[in-house]
Order: structure tokens, then sequence, then C-alpha cells
């Protein structure tokens, strides 16, 4: 496990903005620290950052000395969910820090919003991370806040739940609430990981509830919050340990 030519575990703790030297040591010297799945508690263990799985508290770290990007980024209506388009149409890529775009590293958008779904969109350059995240199989949830005409029917909920039949076969929600009506507007609720495109958009024209506004509100653990529309922010340790957790890595 120790890396003679490697960088300090410390070092790279506190690179990685867990928190300070001094307070690495004592996470490492409290058993709270993990090195290719083995508990270090010896001070001055070398590792190599960019191949060597590391986590605090059972939640994998990403090291900077990797040169990983993780951003969240809030995309408005109208903008293409990709790095270009060949017609001129606005991209994520222009929302982008100037600082991040002119990196030579490739991005990859984790999964896609159509152009007139708004909401959380992830980018990175970690590869294996956005291959699990749009992967089916590891069933990561999304969530969207939806508008539709109001009322809204009791039953909806477990319509949807039950599922329905698409042209491409059945496709559910996993949960649905209420969220506030106003008038005749309604804006409901829904979590699913299926990544079947429109999905969202067709199930509730399905079930007789045509979307009218949707937004994506989280992906897995990590949530759009205050994040104005064009805006992106780099997720935190934290956010980035449960991406990995969400899909086993």
């Amino acid at each position: 496990m120790p890396e003679p030519e490697g960088v300090r575990l410390q070092k790279v703790l506190a690179a990685a903005g867990v928190g300070s030297r001094r307070a690495c040591e004592a996470l490492i010297a409290a058993g709270r620290v993990e090195v290719d799945g083995t508990v270090v508690r010896q001070q001055g263990v070398r590792v190599d950052p960019a191949r060597a799985v590391i986590k605090v508290d059972g939640l994998r770290i990403s090291a900077p000395q990797a040169e990983q990007v993780y951003l969240a980024l809030n995309k408005p209506a109208g903008v293409l969910s990709t790095m270009s388009d060949d017609r001129g149409r606005m991209t994520v890529a222009e929302l982008l820090p100037d600082r991040v775009r002119d990196r030579e590293t490739r991005l990859f958008h984790v999964g896609r919003l159509d152009s007139d779904t708004e909401g959380l969109l992830l980018l990175t350059n970690d590869g294996a991370l956005a291959h699990r995240l749009m992967h089916p199989s590891y069933e990561v949830p999304k969530t969207y806040v939806a508008e539709i005409i109001a009322p809204v029917p009791r039953d909806l909920g477990r319509r949807l739940r039950d599922g329905l039949e698409l042209e491409d076969g059945s496709a559910r929600v996993d949960s649905f609430r209420v969220v506030g009506s106003a008038g005749n507007r309604a804006m409901v609720e829904v979590v699913l990981h299926e990544g079947r495109k429109h999905v969202v958009r067709r199930l509730l024209a399905a079930a007789g509830h045509p979307v009218q506004r949707l937004v994506r509100t989280a992906f897995g653990p990590v949530v759009l919050g205050e994040l104005r529309p064009g805006k992106t922010r780099p997720l935190s340790q934290q956010e980035v340990g449960r991406l990995y957790e969400a899909v086993g890595l």
C-alpha cells in the first residue's frame, strides 16, 4: 500500500479540502481514513493520489492531483445539453467558467436535459463516475418538479407508481407528491431512476397531465439548491463521495 515515491496521505487529504493538515492527521490517528480498503492509522504513509482509492468515514474523496472536475450547473431552458452544436445553438459549454472551458481535458455531462427542461446537470471529467451515474443498472434516482394543470387527481400518484405503458415499454416513478398549487396550476415532484428520453414528460402526458414546465432539482445526493440559472458551482468533497457511494466506486 505505501508508495515510496508518492505523496503523504495527510497532504493529499488537506489538498482535497478535507481539513487542515493537523486535522487530517487527527482523522488518520482516529482510524477514519482508508486507502484501498485498508484503515490507515500510521502518519506519513505515502500514496499515489491518481490511483489510490481514499475514503474518509466511508466516503471516497477525489484527489486534486488527478485534476478532476466535478460541477453542478443550473441549465436554463433553451440551452442544449451538449458541449458543441454545428447549428450554432447555445450549449452548456458557453455557461462554463473560462478556467474550465479552456481546459484540454474532456468534460462529460452526466445524462441529458432536453432543451426545454431546466435544472441540475452534472459535469465531470471523471469518465468512470459519469458512466456509472448514467448506466441504468445503478438506478441513481433523479428528482424533478413539474408544472401541470390543476386540479391533480387523487389517484395520479398511484397510477404513476404502478406504471404506465409508453410507446417503448412501461415506465413508473419511484415516488410522487404534490408540492403546491395556485389557480389552475399545480407543482408536482416525481422521483425516478429511469433514463429514457423525455420519460417524465411522456409519463405525465400519458396520465393526462402534459407538462407545462419541468425542472430537475436533484441527481442522486446532489441537489440544485439556490444555484441560479446559468451558473455553476464545484461539488463538495462530500457530494463527490456520495456520488461514488451511489454507484459502488
